[in-house]
């Protein structure tokens, strides 16, 4: 009898139910705080997603969403044949890849030099001198450039005419587009990518550099054997990530940026959606939805690839 009053064993079900109710109990105020993040996503991010269907759409704003006449993969074929397809392609690859490669290696090299200063009044100059630029709004950044390359009062041809060179018009120079959108970005980044690696840094155990300098190692050995590998696979999950986004060149700075005379080397993805959806007098939302999401599907194949070749290499991934 007393064996059968014995209630029954919990489900994993229960138990893992059991356990979050605790985990929310304890830590309420942790859920809370993400709670608004979380509304943000849900209702920016993962709400709108519903409309991605008037890509394979006719889109007819008098009949709405569901009920524009459906017209499969037109959009997408419109798109693959239009004349300028290669060009905003190959654009936008080599503006992102351009900033990928350029970019990556300094936040490293400059966390790593920071790191092992020893003047530290010096190592905090430093780090706030690279740091700032990275406040500066895009408006006020491509302003700056465009003061700077002036050809009649840029402080760039001010300085090439002291050696005799004729006055350019770089902003206007379609071959020099893709050095200033890339170089001043760089310029802009880095210190906000070396407090991430400067992170990661402090993070490896003093005991190695110690015992590493008992054995008569230098600091560049202890730089290179160390540090390294010590922020490998901080290093690795951000390249991931940014190899994710290698089609999603920045709208803003690029459009700011964009003449009449650099279209040919400026036009990316972001900008001709721009146009071709909301800038447009006929606007076509069925189109730019599909460039769009044509854009992200890349970006999705991309990532898993690069994601999945670091698992296998490094058993270092981001899921």
């Amino acid at each position: 009898m007393a064996e059968a009053t014995q209630s029954a064993p919990l489900t994993n079900r229960q138990l893992a139910m059991r356990s979050l109710k605790r985990r929310l109990r304890l830590d309420w105020q942790l859920y809370l705080i993400i709670l608004l993040p979380l509304i943000w996503l849900i209702v920016f991010c993962y709400v709108p997603m519903y409309g991605v269907q008037i890509a394979f759409k006719k889109f007819q704003s008098s009949k709405g969403i569901f009920g524009s006449p459906w017209i499969g993969f037109e959009n997408f074929t419109r798109f693959f044949n239009s004349y300028n397809f290669t060009k905003i392609i190959w654009n936008t690859i080599s503006v992102s890849i351009y900033s990928l490669i350029a970019g990556f290696p300094f936040p490293i090299i400059l966390a790593m030099l920071l790191n092992n200063c020893v003047y530290k009044t010096y190592k905090k100059i430093v780090q706030m001198v690279t740091y700032l630029p990275y406040f500066i709004s895009t408006v006020v950044l491509v302003g700056m450039l465009v003061q700077f390359l002036s050809p009649r009062v840029g402080i760039i041809n001010k300085i090439l005419g002291i050696f005799g060179v004729p006055a350019t018009d770089f902003m206007a120079m379609p071959s020099a587009f893709r050095h200033i959108y890339v170089w001043s970005g760089v310029w802009q980044g880095t210190g906000f990518g070396c407090v991430i690696y400067l992170a990661a840094l402090a993070g490896i155990d003093p005991g190695l550099h110690e015992a590493a300098m008992i054995d008569g190692a230098s600091r560049l050995q202890r730089m290179w054997h160390i540090d390294v590998p010590g922020i490998l696979p901080t290093a690795t999950i951000l390249l991931i990530m940014n190899t994710g986004n290698v089609m999603n060149v920045g709208f803003e700075k690029v459009y700011l940026m964009q003449n009449t005379l650099n279209m040919d080397a400026s036009e990316v993805i972001s900008t001709y959606v721009y146009k071709v959806g909301l800038a447009s007098a006929a606007a076509d939302f069925s189109y730019s939805t599909a460039i769009g999401l044509f854009n992200s599907v890349i970006n999705l194949v991309m990532i898993s690839t690069v994601n999945a070749i670091s698992n296998k290499l490094s058993d270092t991934s981001i899921w």
